[in-house]
């Protein structure tokens, strides 16, 4: 998949799956300095994901400040053809000062062993998985 520059920041686009209902987000941050997968709640309607007594509700830190977020497990995260199924996401208001829908973070990277080629702009998943 191909990683857009934009004000010196690499963005993708992501497949989330929710209950049999799914929905492609562009504008998603490709962050390595990211803990977890953080997606924008208002950017998530159509999947009708909202939280229930049983999410883990935390506050997460960073650069653009910190936030309530709750934790959701989604069917499958997919970006372009590497994909995790039963993945937990984060989701939150994610008024950081920036435009952005999402951040793909360190976890979802690290369990589909994602190789960034930051000389031709793409994103793949390691043959060695």
């Amino acid at each position: 998949m191909r990683i857009q520059v934009e004000d010196n920041l690499p963005f993708v686009s992501i497949t989330v799956t929710y209950k049999q209902l799914s929905i492609t987000l562009d504008n998603i941050l490709l962050d390595t300095g990211t803990a977890g997968t953080i997606l924008a709640i208002d950017q998530i309607d159509a999947l009708e994901l909202a939280p229930e007594p049983d999410d883990a509700i935390f506050q997460v830190l960073g650069v653009g400040g910190s936030e309530y977020v709750f934790s959701k497990r989604v069917d499958a995260l997919a970006l372009g053809d590497i994909q995790v199924h039963d993945f937990a996401i984060e989701v939150g208001a994610m008024r950081y000062g920036i435009d952005l829908n999402g951040i793909v973070g360190l976890d979802f990277l690290l369990k589909t062993g994602a190789v960034i080629d930051l000389k031709r702009l793409e994103i793949y998943q390691s043959q060695d998985i």
